[in-house]
C-alpha cells in the first residue's frame, strides 16, 4: 500500500523531480514526489525511501504520515532566516559605507563582506558542497556558489554578497509565495471536519474523524461539519453541499438517507450512523485525487523538467566557454570576460519555470474540484483545453433519466382528465416506469374497483374499472382489437388508451431533459467545440427529438455498450489535432469512458464505480459543469504558458546582456529572483 511521506524543507521543483528519478532507478514501483503539496508517495520499503531522499536532498526533512505540529516549526524558520539576512543587510551596509564612502579596502573590510557573505549564504553553500559530491551539479544552489566564490576571486566581493544576499532574500519570498499558493489551494479543500461528536451510551464525546469505526453513531450539530460517510438515523436538516459539488443550493436530508462527509450542516440536530471510515470516506478520496492528480503530468511540465535538466548545464558549458576563449584566443584580459560569466551563471537559475508550472498545473485542479470538478491528472486538463469533439450519453446525462407526461391527446369527446383518470387506474397494478409516469400524472387516490386485470405481452394492459372497459398500450394494441383511431406514428414513447372499445387519444410518455442541458450546449459551441453530439440505447425517433431540442450537431441511437465503443472510435477519426470527450453517467459506460481521450462521469456524488473509471468526474449531475472545465483548462494553460514565454524572454534578454558586459550582477540577480516571483504570483491568478 502507497505511503505518504512529509518533505519539510522541499524549496526546489527540480529538486522533487531529482527525488522522484532517483527512488524509480532504486526500484520503487510507484513514486511521486509532489513539490506543490511537500510531500512523497512511494510504494515499498519507507526506510530506504528515506535513505534515497536524504542521499539526494541531505537539507530536507522526511516526516512519515505529516502530524500537526509543523507549522510551528515553519514559522520558526521563517523567524531565523529574517534574522539572518537582516545581519547580513547590515554588515552589507557598513562594507559599503567603508569601502565607497571611506575608500578603505583593507583586510578589516574584507573581513565584514565574507562574515555577511558567510551568515546569508551557507545554507546555500552547504547544499551545493553536499549536492556536487552526490553529483548533483547543476543545480541553482551549484549556480550561485559559483557566481559568489568566483565575484571573491576577481575582487568583486561587494557584488559576490549582493547576489548571495538578493538570491536568499528572494528565495525567502518566493517561499512565502509557494507556501501561500499551497494554503491556497488546500484552502479550496478545507473539507475535513477538525472533530466528531461520538455518541457512547448517555454521554457525548469530542474524538477525531480518523477515530471513527463503522457502525459508530455520532450526533451532527447546525453549523458543523459532516465528518465520515454515513445514514440518518435520527433527524431532519437542510445540508450545504457546496464543498462537494460547487452548487450552494442546500438539500435536505431525512431519516434514511445517506450523508456524505465534506457536507455542512445547517439547519437540526442529525444523528447518524457511520458506514464509512474516514480513510474510506468521500472526501477523504476527493482530497486523494486532487492531491496525486500531480502523479500525471501534463506534457508542458514533462518538457520543462527535461529543458531544465539539459538548459542549465548548458548555460553553464557557454559560461565557461565566455570566461575562456576571448582572454585565452585573442589575448583580452580576464577579469571582464569572468565577470560576463558569472553574470550570466546568476541568470541561468531555472527557477521560475520548473517553480510556477507544476504550481499553476496544481492550481488549476484545486480550482476545478472547488467547482464540483474532479480531474485527475494535469495531463487531462490539457486534453480537456483542446476539446473538438464532445459526445453525450443521453440518459442520466443531458436527460434526468425520470419519465414524466409530456402531452395529452383528446379524441372522440372524452376530456383529459378522464383519459389520464382511467389510464392511471388501469396501469395501477403495473410497475413498468411508463406506468408509473402515467399514475404521478394522474396523482389522484386510486381506490376504483379494478376487475379482470390482464396483461398483453408486447401490446399493453386491459382492465375493467367499475364496470368501464379500459385498454392501454401500443399501436399494436388498437390493431389487434381493431380499434377505429387517426394516429398510428407519434414520436417518442406514447401510450394509446381505449374506453369501451372507443378510441379515447394517447399519452406521450418523455424522459424529462436537465434544466441545464441546452446551456451546456450552447456554451460548448461557444467556446469553440466544433462538434456536440449524442449516443443513446433508445429508439431513434426519441434521440431524433432530444437532439432537435438541444440543436446538437448529430445523434446516434439504438446503440449497446460496445456499439457506443464504435461510435467514440469513428469521432477519433473526425476530430483533427483536438480530443475526444465523452461524458456518461459511469455505470455502464466503462468502455467508452476508457475509449475517449478525455472520459467525464457525471452526477458521481456517492458513487464509487464513477471515481475510478473516469479521468474527469463532475460531481452532481449538471452538464453545463463541462463547459465550465474547459474554461478553468484554458486559462489553466494560458497562465502556464505566459509563465514559460516571460520567463525564457527575460532570461534570453539579460543572457544576452550578460554577453555583451551590460548586464551587472546586481540586475542579474534582480532578474532572476525577480521573475520566479512574478511567475509565481501569475499561477495564483488561477485561484481567483
Amino acid at each position: 500500500m502507497p505511503k505518504k511521506l512529509k518533505l519539510e524543507g522541499l524549496d526546489c521543483a527540480s529538486c522533487a523531480y531529482e527525488i522522484e528519478e532517483a527512488l524509480k532507478k532504486e526500484g520503487f514501483e510507484f513514486a511521486l514526489v509532489n513539490f506543490s503539496t511537500k510531500e512523497a508517495i512511494v510504494e515499498g520499503d519507507v526506510e530506504k525511501a528515506k535513505e534515497v531522499i536524504k542521499r539526494v536532498e541531505p537539507d530536507v526533512e522526511v516526516i512519515e504520515e505529516a502530524g500537526h505540529g509543523h507549522a510551528h516549526e515553519h514559522g520558526e524558520m521563517e523567524r531565523k532566516t529574517v534574522y539572518r539576512i537582516g545581519v547580513s543587510l547590515a554588515l552589507f551596509a557598513i562594507g559599503i559605507v567603508m569601502r565607497y564612502y571611506y575608500g578603505i579596502d583593507d583586510a578589516f573590510v574584507f573581513g565584514i563582506f565574507l562574515a555577511g557573505y558567510l551568515l546569508s549564504g551557507w545554507k546555500v553553500l552547504r547544499s551545493a558542497a553536499i549536492n556536487s559530491l552526490h553529483g548533483n551539479l547543476f543545480d541553482e544552489n551549484f549556480l550561485i556558489t559559483v557566481a559568489t566564490v568566483g565575484a571573491f576571486l576577481i575582487r568583486e566581493y561587494p557584488e559576490g554578497v549582493a547576489v548571495m544576499l538578493f538570491y536568499v532574500v528572494g528565495e525567502f519570498f518566493q517561499d512565502l509565495a509557494v507556501n501561500r499558493s499551497r494554503r491556497s489551494i488546500k484552502a479550496l479543500l478545507a473539507l475535513k471536519a477538525e472533530y466528531a461528536n461520538l455518541l457512547q451510551g448517555d454521554r457525548v464525546v469530542q474524538v477525531k474523524p480518523e477515530e471513527l469505526k463503522v457502525g459508530d453513531t455520532i450526533l451532527i450539530k447546525p453549523g458543523e461539519k459532516v465528518p465520515v460517510d454515513g445514514v440518518v438515523i435520527e433527524g431532519e436538516s437542510t445540508v450545504d453541499t457546496s464543498a462537494l459539488t460547487g452548487e450552494s443550493v442546500p438539500r435536505t436530508v431525512r431519516e434514511g438517507e445517506e450523508i456524505l462527509s465534506g457536507m455542512l450542516n445547517l439547519s437540526g440536530v442529525l444523528k447518524v450512523k457511520v458506514t464509512k471510515e474516514l480513510s474510506e470516506s468521500t472526501i477523504s478520496r476527493i482530497l486523494e485525487l486532487v492531491e496525486n492528480a500531480s502523479a500525471r503530468k501534463a506534457k508542458t511540465e514533462k518538457f520543462i523538467t527535461r529543458f531544465a535538466h539539459y538548459y542549465t548545464p548548458a548555460v553553464v558549458g557557454i559560461a565557461a566557454l565566455i570566461a575562456l576563449v576571448p582572454p585565452l584566443s585573442f589575448g583580452e584580459p580576464f577579469t571582464p570576460w569572468i565577470y560576463r560569466a558569472l553574470v550570466i551563471l546568476v541568470i541561468s537559475c531555472p527557477c521560475a519555470l520548473v517553480l510556477s508550472i507544476p504550481l499553476g498545473y496544481f492550481g488549476g485542479i484545486g480550482k476545478a474540484a472547488r467547482e464540483g470538478i474532479l480531474v485527475k491528472g494535469s495531463n487531462f486538463l490539457d486534453a480537456l483545453h483542446g476539446a473538438t469533439v464532445v459526445a453525450f450519453d443521453k440518459t442520466g446525462t443531458l436527460t434526468k433519466g425520470v419519465f414524466k407526461v409530456t402531452k395529452v391527446e383528446t379524441r372522440n369527446g372524452f376530456s383529459r382528465e378522464e383519459l389520464v383518470k382511467f389510464a392511471a387506474m388501469a396501469e395501477a397494478n403495473s410497475s413498468h416506469p411508463i406506468a408509473r409516469a402515467i399514475r404521478e400524472a394522474y396523482g389522484g387516490d386510486i381506490q376504483e374497483n379494478l376487475v379482470g386485470y390482464e396483461e398483453i405481452a408486447g401490446h399493453g394492459v386491459r382492465a375493467k374499472i367499475d364496470g368501464v372497459e379500459v385498454m392501454v398500450g401500443n399501436d399494436r394494441l388498437l390493431h389487434r382489437f381493431h380499434i377505429e383511431h387517426d394516429t398510428c406514428r407519434v414520436k417518442g414513447t406514447v401510450a394509446h388508451v381505449v374506453i369501451n372499445g372507443k378510441y379515447a387519444g394517447y399519452i406521450i410518455i418523455s424522459d424529462e431533459i436537465k434544466e441545464d442541458a441546452p446551456l451546456a450546449v450552447k456554451e460548448l459551441k461557444r467556446l469553440g467545440v466544433k462538434k456536440v453530439v449524442m449516443v443513446t440505447g433508445d429508439s431513434r425517433d426519441v434521440a431524433e427529438g432530444i437532439a432537435k431540442q438541444l440543436a446538437l450537431d448529430g445523434f446516434y441511437a439504438e446503440l449497446l455498450p460496445e456499439d457506443k465503443v464504435r461510435v467514440i472510435e469513428e469521432l477519433e477519426a473526425e476530430k483533427g489535432d483536438g480530443k475526444v470527450v465523452f461524458v456518461g453517467d459511469g455505470i455502464n459506460d466503462a468502455p467508452v469512458l476508457a475509449r475517449a481521450d478525455v472520459g467525464v462521469a457525471m452526477g458521481a456524488l456517492g458513487s464509487d464505480a464513477a471515481v475510478e473509471t473516469a479521468d474527469v468526474v463532475i460531481m452532481d449531475d449538471k452538464p453545463s459543469k463541462l463547459p465550465r472545465g474547459i474554461r478553468i483548462a484554458r486559462k489553466t494553460q494560458r497562465i502556464v504558458w505566459q509563465n514559460i514565454i516571460f520567463a525564457l524572454g527575460v532570461k534570453l534578454a539579460f543572457i544576452s546582456l550578460g554577453v555583451l558586459g551590460e548586464a551587472t550582477m546586481w540586475e542579474a540577480v534582480f532578474a532572476d529572483v525577480g521573475v520566479a516571483l512574478i511567475a509565481v504570483f501569475n499561477a495564483m491568478r488561477i485561484l481567483r
